[in-house]
């Protein structure tokens, strides 16, 4: 059954690799329950999960990056890569999920957990801040050439949720947009720009407006 597994929150600590100098990237299992919520626009608002620190609101969280989950499947891909334990909550995610393939939703595809309602909206790009937290040689250019980013959410509807409760799709777009596909399209792949407006009005603002502005440019390379 598709559930999920942890809800994890960060509080802010000082970090010097991070560009602000303080961080909430490093997340804490909860038992919950949780309040999560739409924490207003990006600039303004933080986190969607109550109790959990966003530091850099100019390039982090807001309606569109409300909530973000990463599955566990995936973590323990990179576990055996690694050759490391990865704890929920390492990578920044809020939710760590079993069950469901999260960088195989669909832009707009929605989550209905417990009374909770999410969206997806985009995936994750790393930062400096996250290669700071996971002490790896060349972590942006390997996560990136990975493809696995996880999941930004938005609130559609606030709601209560605890580890354990299950994840039911109950939306899925009629086009072929996935957040992988995203994520590919923002890095690597640029050629790929042109097709995320296939998307429609499930794009986020902020995304189409990226893709608008990127079509003409060069692929980004993860230094």
């Amino acid at each position: 059954m598709p559930h999920v597994l942890s809800i994890n929150v960060g509080s802010r600590v000082e970090f010097d690799q991070a560009d602000i100098g303080h961080t909430g990237i490093g997340k804490r299992t909860v038992p919950g329950p949780v309040d999560v919520r739409a924490p207003g626009p990006r600039g303004v608002g933080g986190s969607g999960v109550v109790g959990d620190h966003i530091s850099d609101k100019r390039h982090h969280g807001g309606d569109d990056q409300a909530v973000y989950a990463y599955a566990r499947e995936d973590l323990d891909e990179w576990a055996v890569e690694l050759g490391r334990d990865l704890p929920p909550g390492l990578f920044g995610e809020n939710l760590t999920t079993v069950g469901v393939d999260v960088c195989g939703a669909l832009i707009g595809e929605r989550w209905r957990i417990g009374g909770l309602l999410l969206q997806a909206t985009g995936p994750r790009v790393p930062c400096r801040t996250f290669a700071g937290v996971m002490e790896e040689r060349g972590w942006v250019k390997k996560f990136t050439r990975r493809g696995l980013p996880g999941t930004y959410f938005r609130v559609l509807e606030p709601g209560t949720i605890t580890a354990g409760d299950e994840i039911t799709i109950e939306h899925r777009p009629d086009h072929d947009v996935t957040v992988a596909l995203a994520f590919r399209a923002l890095t690597l792949e640029a050629e790929l720009l042109p097709g995320l407006l296939a998307a429609g009005d499930d794009l986020p603002d902020d995304l189409r407006r990226r893709v608008e502005r990127r079509v003409e440019r060069p692929a980004f390379d993860p230094a």
